[in-house]
């Protein structure tokens, strides 16, 4: 048990204040990219629900990822946005409880889901014929369901474990939200078994994810290299670039935060920030930009207007 034990009401979320002088900078900045992630998973929401050829289970997923990107920015990045322009960056014991669930929940989702469009791709390629079958929009929106409630199962898990007990202080966050390791070493009890066991969690379930990515994508290559044409090689991979580009980017990212080994250096802060601001806006702008489908669809949609507009 720690000495300083107190009932806290709030935590102060330290942040940025380490940069005093680049504050306006970075609200300027984030606020610019979030602006862009937010157009740009918005644009993929309108254009896979208005186009009906985009009514697919690979572009149902696509959706589905967009929104879960869209809530899992909502979460920290407009808090975020508002303590870089005030003094107080105070935020309550149960808000802040309600940051970390839904925060870990909706990145626990996305793995899923990035997770499931990989199985949805093996499905596509190695098993052509029966992927009508197999892979239809009501499976589709199964799989989806079931990814929300793993992602939260895992989220509610390790949320519990982290605000079961009382906080000490100093009620200081050494971060620019509501992050675990920074939030369950304040606690009272002794904090390295509860990091220990939800750091784990979390890795588990990122590594877990990754290596069925991983696994799928060995399939999809060696059904890829046994097509005859270098045509339909190259049609087979278009499909799969934008998400393992995403994949790449989105875990790589995610890698650096939670297998960041305890005292190894660096602010926690700024490594953060690729992984909840930077990845969030490169994510649909891949997605959109390399896939043929997409702007396909953006083209139809323009010239729809523009023929209303005559």
């Amino acid at each position: 048990m720690k000495a300083n034990q107190t009932v806290l009401k709030e935590f102060i979320l330290v942040g940025f204040s380490s940069y005093p002088h680049v504050q306006t900078f970075l609200f300027v900045l984030f606020f610019g990219l979030y602006l862009l992630t937010l157009t740009g998973n918005l644009a993929i929401l309108g254009l896979t629900w208005a186009d009906r050829s985009l009514h697919t289970p690979m572009y149902l997923f696509l959706r589905a990822l967009s929104f879960s990107e869209t809530c899992y920015t909502l979460t920290i990045i407009p808090k975020m946005l508002a303590d870089l322009l005030t003094e107080k960056r105070s935020i309550s014991v149960p808000g802040c409880g309600l940051q970390m669930y839904f925060f870990l929940g909706l990145g626990g989702t996305h793995c899923i889901i990035l997770t499931l469009m990989g199985y949805d791709r093996f499905l596509a390629i190695c098993h052509p014929l029966r992927y009508p079958l197999l892979m239809t929009n009501v499976v589709c929106g199964q799989l989806v369901v079931s990814a929300w409630a793993g992602g939260f199962l895992i989220s509610v898990t390790e949320t519990a474990l982290i605000f079961g007990g009382s906080f000490c202080t100093p009620n200081l966050i050494h971060h620019f939200f509501c992050h675990m390791r920074a939030v369950v070493r304040l606690s009272c009890l002794d904090s390295d078994l509860t990091e220990l066991i939800v750091t784990m969690v979390s890795v588990s379930a990122l590594t877990g994810t990754f290596l069925l990515i991983i696994i799928t994508y060995v399939f999809i290559l060696s059904t890829v290299f046994r097509i005859p044409s270098a045509e339909g090689k190259q049609k087979a991979f278009s499909t799969c670039a934008s998400h393992l580009t995403v994949v790449i980017v989105h875990f790589g990212f995610a890698a650096i935060v939670y297998l960041k080994p305890e005292g190894s250096g660096g602010d926690d802060t700024l490594i953060a920030v690729p992984y909840t601001v930077i990845t969030p806006f490169l994510s649909p702008l891949i997605f959109s930009l390399r896939n043929r489908d997409m702007k396909n669809a953006f083209r139809k949609l323009l010239a729809k207007r523009s023929f209303w507009n005559t």
